[in-house]
């Protein structure tokens, strides 16, 4: 087990503990030697985690120590590192910016040999980047998704053939090359799949279908009746 792996495991058993944990508790539930616990904790103590006790009597993390991050182990924490980077490759540009904005967070929080496991060196996500649809912000049809408010779209179809549609947006699916909006379409009465890079227009109507989310989700997951293009 890597140290930045036991700093974690070492932190979560004390944090979940009931009573104090001896050094010796600890090692054999890492499987590692008791002279690298000792070592672990001396470290964990330099960088002001609030960990007492002391050898051979057991040791405990002081009440009202709260690092969220140190919640994740490695595994999860690779696992928001490679999210990220798949974020990255998204044409939804709030987002990315929100996925650097998390990593961030994360490495502020937590002490410095641990953020080596949050620097993308060993993760990359690869691929064709998608590109920023013209017509209309991803944010904004996200928080459309939210709220429950439903859509304007100017459309281009297939063949390029121009429309207009109200939808109540329940869903955005990224693919590597554009985004569908997912929505209930009040031309067709039915759920539809609408590509972000054919819209050429997108507004908030000021008017919701609050409480329908759930139920026009619901429908598309079970695929009623079919779910098309325009």
């Amino acid at each position: 087990m890597r140290k930045a792996a036991r700093l974690f495991e070492i932190i979560q058993i004390l944090k979940l503990a009931k009573a104090p944990v001896t050094g010796a508790q600890i090692a054999a539930r890492l499987e590692v030697t008791l002279r690298s616990i000792y070592r672990d904790i001396a470290a964990l103590q330099a960088m002001r985690v609030p960990i007492e006790g002391e050898r051979g009597i057991g040791y405990i993390l002081r009440p009202g120590f709260d690092l969220p991050p140190l919640m994740f182990t490695i595994e999860e924490t690779e696992a928001v590192v490679l999210g990220m980077a798949l974020i990255d490759r998204t044409a939804d540009a709030a987002l990315k910016q929100a996925s650097k904005r998390v990593l961030a967070k994360i490495a502020a929080a937590v002490p410095p040999p641990l953020r080596d496991s949050l620097a993308p060196r060993t993760l990359h996500a690869w691929g064709s980047v998608a590109p920023v649809p013209e017509g209309l912000d991803l944010g904004l049809v996200r928080a459309a998704i939210r709220a429950e408010e439903k859509l304007s779209l100017d459309y281009r179809d297939e063949q390029g053939r121009a429309t207009q549609r109200i939808i109540r947006p329940i869903a955005l699916i990224y693919y590597s090359e554009t985004a569908n909006i997912v929505g209930w379409c009040e031309l067709r009465h039915a759920i539809r799949n609408f590509r972000a890079d054919r819209v050429t227009a997108c507004a908030l109507t000021g008017s919701f279908f609050p409480g329908e989310g759930d139920r026009l989700r619901g429908l598309w997951m079970e695929g009623w009746p079919r779910t098309a293009s325009p």
